[in-house]
C-alpha cells in the first residue's frame, strides 16, 4: 500500500507552453481531488519546431525539476511532440514513476469515420516523428489520413494572437480539402497538438458542425486515473485539489490562458532550468 503522503503528492504536467492546459482541463475534471503542478517551458517553446534531441533534452530537465523540486507522484507529458521525442527516454530514466504520454487520436478517428477519410492537424515535428509514422502505418487500410503540418499555429495560440490564429486555421483547413459527411469528404478532424483544442470553436466553424473534432485530453485523463489506481496512488482526502502554475518564460501567456480557458486565476511562478547542452 502507498503511504498517505505519497498518494497526496501532486501530479506533474508539462508542455512547451499553454497547449497542455487543454489536457490539464480534462485532468481536473477526471481527478478533481488531486493536486497538480503545471509547468510551461515557454523559454524553450515551441517544441514543435525543435529537433528531437533538443525536445528530449528539455523533457528530461523539466521532468527532473518536477520530480526533485515538487516530488510529483506521476508525470503527464501534455505535448504530442515531447511524447514522440522523449517518452521512452523518460520512462527509462524513471522506471518506477507513472508517466503518461499523449498521441494524436488517429485510432478512434478511424473507428468513428463513416467516410473513411480523416483529417489530421499537427506540428511538423510530430508528423515527422518515428512514433507518428509507426502509428500511421499501423492503421493502413482502416482509413485515409490527410495530414497537415500547421507551422506557426501553436505559436499564434500561445501568444493570444486571435487574428493570426484565425488566418492560419483558415489556410490549413482549406489546404486539407473538403470536410463533411458525403463520400470523399473528411468527417473526422484529429487535433494532433494540445494547443489546437483551445481554438476548437474556430476550427469547428471552418469544417462544419457535422465533422467530429478529436482531441486527446479525455483519453489521457482516463489513462492517468488508471495508472494511479494500479499504483495505489489515487488520493481521496479532499473535495477539491489545488493547481500550481509554473513557467520558464514570462508569466503573461500562461496566466492569461489559464484564466481564459480554465477559469484559473493563479499567480504564475517563474522557474529556472538549464538550457540543453
Amino acid at each position: 500500500m502507498s503511504s498517505p503522503a505519497r498518494a497526496g503528492a501532486p501530479i506533474g504536467v508539462f508542455d512547451s507552453g499553454v497547449g497542455g492546459l487543454s489536457v490539464l482541463r480534462a485532468l481536473r475534471v477526471q481527478l478533481p481531488q488531486e493536486d497538480f503542478v503545471y509547468l510551461s517551458d515557454a523559454a524553450h517553446a515551441p517544441y514543435g519546431e525543435r529537433t528531437d534531441d533538443y525536445v528530449s533534452a528539455r523533457a528530461l530537465r523539466v521532468a527532473d525539476y518536477l520530480i526533485t523540486q515538487h516530488e510529483v507522484k506521476a508525470l503527464v507529458v501534455a505535448c504530442n511532440t515531447a511524447t514522440a521525442a522523449a517518452i521512452q527516454v523518460l520512462r527509462a530514466r524513471w522506471p518506477t514513476l507513472p508517466i503518461v504520454g499523449i498521441e494524436p487520436a488517429l485510432k478512434p478517428a478511424a473507428a468513428a469515420s463513416q467516410t473513411k477519410r480523416v483529417g489530421v492537424m499537427a506540428t511538423r515535428s510530430t508528423l515527422q516523428s518515428a512514433k507518428f509514422k509507426t502509428l500511421l502505418d499501423s492503421l493502413q487500410g482502416q482509413a485515409e489520413f490527410v495530414v497537415q503540418a500547421c507551422d506557426g499555429l501553436a505559436a499564434a495560440i500561445e501568444n493570444g494572437d486571435d487574428k493570426t490564429t484565425q488566418a492560419l486555421c483558415e489556410t490549413f483547413v482549406r489546404a486539407m480539402g473538403d470536410f463533411g459527411r458525403q463520400p470523399g469528404q473528411m468527417d473526422q478532424l484529429v487535433l494532433g497538438c494540445t494547443h489546437y483544442p483551445l481554438v476548437s470553436d474556430v476550427l469547428q466553424s471552418l469544417v462544419g458542425a457535422s465533422v467530429d473534432l478529436l482531441e486527446a485530453g479525455a483519453p489521457v485523463s482516463l489513462q492517468t486515473r488508471r495508472v494511479l489506481s494500479q499504483a495505489d496512488l489515487l488520493f481521496a482526502g479532499r473535495a477539491g485539489g489545488a493547481t500550481r502554475l509554473l513557467s520558464t518564460g514570462t508569466a503573461e501567456a500562461l496566466s492569461g490562458n489559464a484564466l481564459r480557458w480554465l477559469g484559473l486565476d493563479r499567480v504564475v511562478e517563474g522557474v529556472q532550468t538549464d538550457a540543453p547542452q
